[in-house]
């Protein structure tokens, strides 16, 4: 009974040593609080706005623009069997180009921006700060500006090598790892974070700079490696203009040329079936996000630490 006494007085003594709670008034919650949340819910409604239209397209088994709602007056899902029932379009094809493509890119992006941002930050050499001067200069003109020189590029490749010219996935894959090191600035941010000690203890146990690079750095830079990847996966998956112009036969296309060719043959009655397909797109994009949100806001955060 002693002991128990005492302990509710312990506890007593701790409620009346804690501050009175001051209530805050409506107006002082809305002024400090709450317009972040009508501001929230406003973004959130803004965003979601296309997605329930694209959403109630794909939905409508007329597939019209004039029967297109924002609620859909009809559920079917007709326009989703007519992607893999209808023979000119070949809908599994473009998922399956568009998800090599993808694989491939984001691999190699990832590996020649990680060993570039390796160097840049643990290397000391003439032409370090031009370097990367030069990689910041480079990535302000977008890649579609080289679309001529690529097409006569390739287009003479394609004469001697015809499984790397053009309207050949592999091309088209060589020519979107021409950016590989675009995501060097981001990555090197984190490598900086990271303690040279590192280094140099697997150093003087007999380590070399490959192994130091592939066994101690990059299982410590997993954060960054996820958010680069998953932008990579975005871009690659929305890209248009060069695809359009490397990719011409139908079995070879990706879902964003794809897409375009069959609403751009008939933009009011293929509406319905070109919603699904870009309801069908978002699939990847989400699970990767899913899988990688753990890794997204650690690795944003700790890329800008130090430059």
């Amino acid at each position: 009974m002693t002991e128990r006494t005492a302990q509710r007085k312990a506890a007593k003594s701790r409620k009346a040593a804690q501050p009175p709670r001051i209530k805050m008034g409506f107006s002082r919650w809305f002024r400090e609080i709450g317009w972040r949340h009508v501001v929230g819910v406003l973004a959130v409604l803004w965003a979601l706005f296309p997605v329930s239209y694209i959403l109630s397209a794909s939905l409508n088994p007329l597939g019209s623009v004039v029967s297109t709602s924002m609620i859909p007056n009809a559920f079917s899902l007709d326009n989703y069997k007519k992607l893999f029932t209808t023979p000119s379009i070949p809908f599994d094809r473009w998922y399956l180009n568009t998800l090599i493509v993808c694989v491939a890119v984001v691999f190699v992006q990832l590996l020649f921006s990680a060993m570039g941002a390796y160097a840049f930050s643990r290397f000391r050499f003439k032409g370090r700060r031009g370097g990367l001067l030069s990689l910041l200069l480079i990535q302000m003109f977008p890649q579609f500006l080289a679309a001529v020189a690529l097409f006569t590029l390739f287009t003479d490749i394609g004469e001697v090598i015809p499984g790397v010219g053009l309207n050949t996935l592999l091309g088209y894959i060589l020519v979107l790892c021409g950016g590989s090191l675009g995501q060097v600035w981001l990555i090197k941010g984190f490598f900086d974070s990271i303690p040279k000690s590192l280094d140099e203890a697997a150093t003087i146990d007999g380590a070399s700079h490959v192994q130091v690079f592939f066994r101690i750095i990059l299982p410590l830079v997993t954060p960054i490696l996820a958010v680069c990847g998953l932008l990579v996966f975005v871009g690659v998956i929305g890209e248009f203009l060069l695809a359009s112009i490397f990719l011409t036969d139908n079995n070879k296309k990706t879902l964003a040329t794809g897409l375009y060719g069959l609403i751009d043959s008939d933009r009011s009655n293929n509406l319905g079936v070109f919603a699904a397909g870009g309801m069908l797109i978002a699939i990847p994009v989400i699970l990767l996000f899913l899988y990688l949100q753990k890794f997204i806001v650690g690795g944003i955060t700790a890329g800008g630490v130090k430059g």
